[in-house]
């Protein structure tokens, strides 16, 4: 009797297990399709894309067209200078920030950080009218700085950093006063080496946020020697390329490429960045 009815368990085990991965894979399929779409009619020529059609002969060429009749190559750079600042500059001012409100004994210091933290709930559409006023009459339109200074840190950059400080023994900083280590010093050798998971999730998060913006860049930039990725493919769109629709799909098979290279390489640190913030 015990016999059968572990053996019913393992049954019901398996198959739960069975329906579980069943519906885990068709919400991927459901998920990564639209992309296997586009990547699949960047191959495929003009006619047959506009016929609606998958099939046909099948080349390069729509790559080819992409490189050398579009500034795509100047998009790409400029999306990657951009990110990259951003990044660094985010990682930067988010740990000193977070840094001093872990380490630091000042007044009102819990009071500052939940004013930081109340930024969060204030969604970036609101805060482009302001900030493209402010970058105008600094006459920083379509230049590079517009597209960092006001991304420089963030609210969630100051609290996962700061979660992940708050995770160092204080026996280390008790220990580094005692060797006669300034706070600099504190910071550099210990703190960020210690919450290097979480810098490296942020890095990540930093960049890919940088690499898909589309409203703030489409607002402040107006040529093609600054313009960044997401903002050049709505410029292809209104170009005599426009009807180019495998010129279009390659072009944004190629855009997406380094987003994909990022979430591959960070998904590990994803996973523990957000684990590792969540705990204190």
């Amino acid at each position: 009797m015990e016999n059968t009815l572990g053996h019913q368990a393992i049954v019901r085990r398996r198959v739960a297990l069975a329906l579980k991965y069943l519906v885990l894979s068709v919400l991927a399929l459901i998920i990564i399709l639209p992309f296997i779409l586009g990547l699949w009619t960047s191959f495929l020529p003009t006619t047959a894309i506009a016929k609606g059609s998958l099939s046909g002969v099948m080349s390069w060429q729509n790559y080819h067209e992409a490189f050398t009749q579009t500034p795509i190559l100047r998009y790409l750079f400029n999306s990657l200078v951009i990110s990259l600042i951003q990044m660094f500059a985010h990682l930067f001012f988010a740990s000193i920030a977070a840094y001093a409100f872990v380490f630091l004994e000042f007044k009102y210091r819990d009071q500052l950080f939940y004013v930081a933290l109340a930024t969060m709930m204030l969604p970036f559409e609101a805060e482009v009218i302001p900030n493209f006023h402010t970058v105008r009459a600094m006459h920083l339109l379509d230049h590079y700085a517009v597209m960092v200074i006001p991304f420089l840190t963030s609210a969630f950059g100051i609290f996962m950093l700061r979660q992940a400080f708050k995770q160092i023994p204080w026996d280390l900083k008790e220990a580094a006063d005692v060797d006669g280590l300034s706070h600099w010093q504190f910071y550099r050798k210990v703190a960020l080496p210690y919450s290097r998971i979480s810098l490296l999730t942020l890095a990540a998060y930093s960049f890919l946020g940088s690499w898909n913006q589309y409203l703030w860049p489409m607002l402040t930039t107006f040529s093609n020697r600054l313009r960044p990725v997401q903002d050049g493919l709505r410029q292809l769109h209104s170009e005599e390329t426009a009807t180019n629709w495998g010129l279009v799909q390659a072009s944004a098979a190629i855009v997406v490429i380094p987003t994909l290279i990022v979430l591959f390489w960070g998904q590990h640190y994803f996973k523990s960045g957000l684990n590792e913030g969540s705990v204190k």
